[in-house]
């Protein structure tokens, strides 16, 4: 069974997550008060402990930047008034599409974030492993959160 790099995983995660653009992220609630910061967090930990379980190598990277920026549509549904099903569908574009603005990212890490709604986003499939990961654990993640009430 092979084992990631959890050291550079985590160095990289850790980057990310110091980073003020990323950190934009704590602005925004979703999932029941959980913020759109802490529930990428917790989608980027998930895919890596996800990762290790199957024995799947993966680009530590891209899994930790995809994972992180997944999310970065920059809104709360309820605040720009957008019907939940069109939520649904269009976040990932506009999560890619702000990330893009920011950070250079790689094509692997651009699928991580428009797939990861998938099958919502029919023509956005995830093509590797760590997009793959990312759109399991971001199911996981928003279901655990939904039952969870998250306070500040």
């Amino acid at each position: 069974m092979h084992r990631n790099d959890e050291k550079r995983f985590y160095r990289i995660l850790r980057e990310l997550e110091n980073n003020p653009h990323v950190r934009e992220l704590e602005r925004y609630r979703q999932h029941r008060g959980n913020t759109a910061f802490r529930h990428c967090c917790g989608v980027a930990e998930a895919s890596f402990r996800m990762a290790q379980r199957f024995g799947w190598r993966v680009d530590e990277r891209a899994l930790a930047r995809g994972a992180m920026l997944h999310d970065y549509h920059l809104y709360t549904r309820q605040h720009i008034h957008i019907n939940p099903l069109r939520h649904l569908i269009e976040h990932p574009r506009r999560a890619c599409s702000n990330a893009e603005r920011v950070f250079t990212l790689s094509g692997k890490e651009k699928n991580i974030i428009r797939s990861h709604m998938w099958p919502l986003t029919l023509f956005h499939v995830p093509r590797s492993r760590e997009a793959f990961l990312v759109m399991l654990a971001d199911k996981w993640c928003a279901l655990r959160e939904m039952r969870t009430r998250h306070e500040n």
